[in-house]
């Protein structure tokens, strides 16, 4: 009887590969067997306990002593003088108690006080001898030129022209009731009247001999250079 054998059924072909799986199986055992490491035995006891006997600090309590409020001060006694009754007193109140519906009560108006009217002394436009700047009108376009600063807005905004002034000599030479008649707007009115007010004293006007207000009208120019 002929036997019959497969290809696939004889294993002397995977002979090399049976003998290689082997060898790495060897290998890797003697590997393991050399990186192997042993440790030594060791016993822990976590029954053992040890009481450490600890003395506790008492700390010594300190009571604060509050200071007595101090004493009240002593009340004031009001002493009443008594004064007999033939006495006679500067001023007498009277009580009339004795009083129904039928008794007619004056009606009490309180004094009328009146108030002083002062009286402004009257302001002049046209005077026998006018005010006068000290120094005339020469110094006062140089007092003008040399203290007026031009402003800022009006110079960036190219404003420029003249702002009429109107304000008052006192009689003893003082400048008041400064105020703008036609301005140009761009803070030259409000620059304008500052110089003003900053004026010196000027020689005040005259009337029959005597000093009196007066009324002077000023323009001052701006101009840019």
């Amino acid at each position: 009887m002929e036997i019959k054998k497969t290809s696939k059924a004889d294993l002397e072909n995977k002979k090399l590969l049976f003998r290689q799986i082997g060898l790495i199986v060897a290998l890797a055992a003697i590997f393991f067997a050399f990186e192997y490491k042993s440790y030594d035995k060791r016993t822990l006891d976590l029954m053992e306990r040890s009481v450490e006997d600890m003395t506790e600090e008492i700390i010594p309590i300190t009571e604060q002593k509050v200071k007595p409020p101090p004493p009240p001060p002593p009340k004031q006694v009001t002493v009443l003088k008594v004064v007999e009754d033939d006495v006679e007193v500067e001023e007498k109140i009277v009580i009339d108690a004795e009083v129904d519906q039928q008794t007619e009560i004056e009606v009490y108006v309180p004094p009328v006080r009146e108030e002083e009217v002062i009286e402004e002394a009257e302001i002049f436009t046209v005077v026998e001898s006018m005010p006068e700047f000290p120094g005339g009108p020469a110094k006062m376009m140089e007092y003008i030129a040399k203290n007026i600063k031009y402003p800022a807005m009006a110079r960036e905004s190219g404003i420029q022209g003249r702002v009429f002034v109107n304000f008052v000599v006192e009689p003893n030479g003082s400048v008041s009731n400064v105020k703008i008649l036609r301005g140009i707007g761009g803070g030259c009115d409000e620059e304008a009247v500052r110089v003003v007010e900053a004026m010196p004293k000027w020689t005040p006007g005259r009337q029959r001999g005597k000093a009196v207000r007066v009324s002077f009208n000023l323009p001052v120019r701006f101009t840019l250079q």
